[in-house]
């Protein structure tokens, strides 16, 4: 079932969400299929539970051909749970980001450009991967959901922050 997407401005999104306790539940399946329908529904990179008003410590991410981002390296569809992200160095890449509770703009936003992820699948699975490039943006970006930060808390240069048809005039841009 496709869900409405909190926006920015409302406090659910500034929440830090609970862990999951229990795996592969009805809940948890029912809950990761709402996140599922509605990220393909926006053509979204990822999606975090506290986006659609579920305080639990759930993400989904995967790329592939997606229009809002057609020079992004493929990312397999992944569920993470319970996730824990470390940075692999202290090298930080900045580049544009956009998100589905900020509709319609972009900012540059500063991420290490390596980090390694560990948490559970659905049915309670260990992850861990290690992981670079957009890759490693989509997670962080994710990941921070689940403490309450939404990407505009991130961006160092305002300017660099805006309504994408206005910073890019002369693109076709998808967006929601």
């Amino acid at each position: 079932m496709i869900r409405d997407v909190l926006k920015m401005g409302d406090p659910r999104l500034l929440e830090v969400s609970r862990p999951v306790s229990a795996f592969g539940t009805a809940e948890l399946r029912a809950l990761i299929a709402d996140m599922r329908d509605t990220m393909a529904h926006l053509n979204g990179a990822g999606l975090a539970a506290p986006q659609i008003g579920v305080p639990l410590r759930v993400v989904i991410f995967g790329v592939a051909g997606n229009p809002r981002y057609p020079d992004a390296e493929e990312v397999p569809d992944t569920v993470l749970i319970n996730p824990v992200v470390t940075p692999i160095g202290e090298e930080m890449e900045e580049s544009w980001e956009g998100c589905l509770s900020v509709p319609g703009m972009r900012g540059v936003v500063p991420r290490f450009a390596r980090v390694r992820y560990r948490g559970f699948d659905e049915s309670g699975m260990p992850i861990d991967w290690s992981v670079q490039g957009f890759h490693a943006r989509v997670v962080q970006h994710e990941c921070d959901h689940l403490d309450g930060i939404l990407y505009p808390m991130r961006i160092r240069d305002m300017s660099r922050f805006g309504f994408v048809d206005v910073l890019f005039p002369d693109q076709e841009v998808i967006d929601e």
